[in-house]
């Protein structure tokens, strides 16, 4: 049997045509192939359990029986053996960025399917996954710089603004994400750039004023939001409830780091501003119909702009935003459920219509869920919670323990929307494996029928 030889063997043995049907043929180069997939993934944006399985369906491309391939993922490192009888090779990869590309994570899915119908060879498949680190983005800089000030002034207008207000979010937004990218361009510290941006970003809200004659509390609250880690906050449940534990309690620490990070600008932005705490302002919607939809669309397409998502599903994740978000309003608000009841339902609802949507526009669901589902991420109640732990020497009991209550309120809620677009893995996701699985083995099938 093939699988008995001595890897050294195989891979000095193996012709090119035959490597797919050798496991262990050239098997360095499948660990490097493997582990930079992994590594593609990861640095983009892809949640854990999403990167395993996207390697494993590699793996299968590769010949390599499941049972030999054994994954140990990490935040910033991937370990990944294989085995036979005799031998057992290892190897690490660092993951030394991270970042949001969408159209990165939707290129190397369908690259793996491709490769398995099409019996690509191992440098077709490098070059292809080289072809997708390499693409540029979708967006250039100015139009996302435009899409993180629309985020941010869709985020005002849900919370209660005026549109006068989501213009004014919108271009003290845009102004700081230029600011990012310069301080990120110096090389600076990723948290440093962090707090430098939002102190920067809430300066220019807090100018305003000389503008508009009157202090715009709103602009405040949201022109920083873009900072927020949406899609790291979710990926952190995410990880947890799918056992990835190192995983996402690394994902959960970088996030509280990074909003620490935009707290202690947007505190020293307001001290020399001699502004009073802006959190407790009211952030009740000024309607739950019409304008919450077009704020909710506005805020779901910026944030896809960012995420950089392809072109062609940026009418999607509108029509997405606009259904979570009316969705936790009327549940909210006519009838009367909690907050966290409301995004649950909302990011549920979203996430069992991606299970046809993705067939539809040939995309994976994380791309149509979750910038979907990032208008309900509850920014400003984490800021409450980390304001009061700022000021817990000069703040009273009361005071602290609303904090606390918004922090945990902001947890739950979080919790709630990575379960509600999860829903599909959660319920269905043997089903789901199985009907994958199914598909992968008619395609080694047909390869080993062909040969």
């Amino acid at each position: 049997m093939e699988h008995d030889k001595p890897l050294q063997e195989q891979q000095t043995a193996a012709p090119d045509q035959t490597v797919l049907t050798r496991p262990y043929a050239e098997i360095s180069a499948k660990l490097h192939l493997l582990l930079h997939t992994g590594q593609l993934l990861m640095e983009s944006g892809a949640d854990s359990d999403r990167t395993v399985r996207d390697m494993m369906r590699v793996a299968a491309y590769m010949g390599i029986p499941e049972d030999r391939v054994h994954q140990h993922i990490m935040y910033t490192t991937l370990m990944l053996n294989i085995n036979d009888e005799t031998h057992s090779y290892t190897e690490f990869r660092k993951c030394k960025k991270h970042g949001i590309n969408m159209t990165a994570l939707s290129a190397v899915s369908k690259l793996t399917w491709r490769a398995l119908a099409n019996n690509y060879t191992l440098e077709e498949f490098e070059q292809q996954l080289m072809a997708i680190k390499n693409r540029p983005r979708n967006y250039p800089f100015w139009l996302t710089a435009l899409g993180a000030g629309a985020a941010c002034g869709g985020f005002c207008k849900l919370f209660g603004g005026s549109w006068l207000d989501f213009f004014l979010t919108a271009l003290c937004a845009f102004l700081g994400f230029y600011v990012k990218r310069l301080c990120t361009s110096y090389g600076f510290n990723i948290y440093a750039v962090i707090a430098i941006t939002s102190f920067v970003t809430t300066m220019l809200a807090w100018s305003t004023q000389f503008l508009t004659g009157t202090m715009n509390w709103y602009p405040l609250i949201a022109c920083t939001l873009f900072l927020v880690p949406g899609i790291p906050l979710i990926n952190a449940v995410d990880d947890l409830l799918n056992n990835f534990i190192v995983s996402g309690m690394t994902r959960a620490m970088n996030t509280l780091l990074v909003v620490g990070s935009m707290t202690f600008g947007i505190v020293i932005a307001i001290r020399l501003g001699n502004v009073a705490d802006f959190t407790n302002v009211s952030l009740q919607p000024d309607t739950i119909y019409f304008s919450q939809a077009v704020a909710a669309a506005i805020s779901s397409m910026g944030f896809s702009i960012i995420f950089n998502i392809p072109r062609r599903l940026l009418p999607v994740v509108a029509v997405g935003g606009i259904i979570t978000v009316l969705l936790r309003n009327i549940c909210v608000m006519q009838f009367g459920l909690s907050q966290a009841a409301g995004s649950f339902l909302g990011a549920a609802v979203v996430g069992l219509i991606a299970l046809k949507a993705i067939h539809w526009f040939h995309t994976p669901n994380i791309i149509l869920t979750i910038p979907s589902a990032i208008p309900m991420i509850p920014g400003v109640l984490l800021y409450r919670l980390l304001f009061a732990i700022l000021n817990i020497q000069t703040i009273t009991l009361a005071m602290l323990l609303d904090g606390l209550r918004s922090g945990i309120l902001a947890i739950i809620i979080i919790i709630g929307i990575a379960i509600g677009v999860a829903i599909p893995n959660i319920f269905i996701h043997r089903y789901i494996e199985h009907n994958k699985q199914r598909t992968v083995e008619d395609l080694l099938a047909r390869r080993y029928t062909s040969e």
